[in-house]
């Protein structure tokens, strides 16, 4: 059976959109980082970028110049920046569909997950796509995990919320193949729990190793020692590390969880180096950009975890 954790399935790299953001990798990618660090800075505004002022803050960050510049063409190529050519300097931003996929996304991402009454009901979604059909199949599978199901068997996923009225919406380009109920399981005994789609010790493997890695973080962002390059860099880093998190929780219900579910801490020491870094790191990419063109770039800004979970508007 697929492995509920498999990254190339939720985001696989040849989806039909006009615009196909970078594969998700075990570390962090030239092209995952560059994506990253025009969002922080550029998504509310889609201000233009000097190509020379993206290089030098990947190489920072530890990309090479040249892998740095493969990055940025790949991205342009995929749809998800687009150029312009003043005289003999380039410049790029985020393309319109991609800032609003990223607004999006970034919105579901860092947003607080609601504590809800469970009724004890499974919501099970039944599906069969001939295998001919491999693009709509890897799409049905990828909608269904954005929607916080998990697959208990190949074509059986199941997940303990109820589909709200959006999500019906989102599910009706593949109705012919589906069939959706809520139920009750009536185990124990022979056979599969719902609880197994979710491989609930791994992904808390993963909180640990995000709260031991950042932990020791927040403290000296308080005493104003992260600056200049550093600040941008762990800013980044941090953001396309947590990203990932929050898609691996199923977001289910505590009762259903192990104890000690680290989903909050994450969250909270995310938002604390998040924030805690964004005016030093905003002042460097604005000195950095500055220092690649004769005008300094308008629109360069950061944003916080609150404003993204809000949703910003996109122009």
């Amino acid at each position: 059976m697929t492995s509920p954790y498999d990254i190339e399935e939720i985001f696989p790299d040849d989806a039909p959109e006009a615009v196909r953001l970078p594969r998700r990798q075990a570390g962090n990618s030239p092209q995952g980082l560059a994506v990253t660090l025009l969002a922080d800075y550029t998504l509310r505004t889609r201000a233009w970028l000097p190509s020379a002022a993206v290089v030098a803050l990947l190489t920072e960050a530890g990309v090479s110049p040249a892998g740095a510049r493969t990055a940025i063409s790949r991205l342009a190529r995929r749809g998800v920046l687009e150029g312009r050519r003043q005289g003999r300097r380039s410049s790029y931003r985020l393309t319109p569909a991609a800032a609003g996929f990223l607004s999006l996304g970034g919105s579901a991402i860092v947003s607080p997950v609601e504590a809800e009454p469970w009724d004890e009901h499974w919501t099970v979604i039944a599906f069969s796509v001939p295998r001919d059909r491999a693009a709509q199949r890897r799409g049905l599978r990828a909608q269904l995990r954005w929607m916080g199901f998990a697959p208990l068997y190949d074509g059986l996923w199941v997940s303990p919320r109820d589909v709200t009225e959006k999500a019906r919406e989102q599910l009706v380009p593949f109705g012919a193949t589906m069939t959706v109920f809520r139920s009750r399981h009536v185990g124990p005994g022979a056979g599969r729990s719902p609880l197994d789609a979710w491989d609930t010790a791994a992904i808390a493997r993963r909180y640990e190793a995000f709260m031991v890695t950042w932990g020791p973080v927040p403290p000296r962002v308080h005493a104003g020692e992260i600056t200049g390059p550093e600040a941008v860099r762990a800013r980044t880093e941090v953001m396309d590390t947590y990203r990932r998190l929050p898609i691996l929780d199923p977001g289910l219900p505590r009762r259903l969880l192990p104890a000690g579910w680290l989903r909050e801490p994450a969250r909270d020491l995310f938002t604390a180096i998040y924030d805690g870094l964004a005016t030093s790191a905003q002042e460097h990419v604005r000195a950095v950009a500055a220092a690649c063109t004769d005008d300094p770039p308008p629109g360069i800004g950061a944003h916080t975890v609150a404003e993204l979970a809000a949703g910003l508007p996109v122009p």
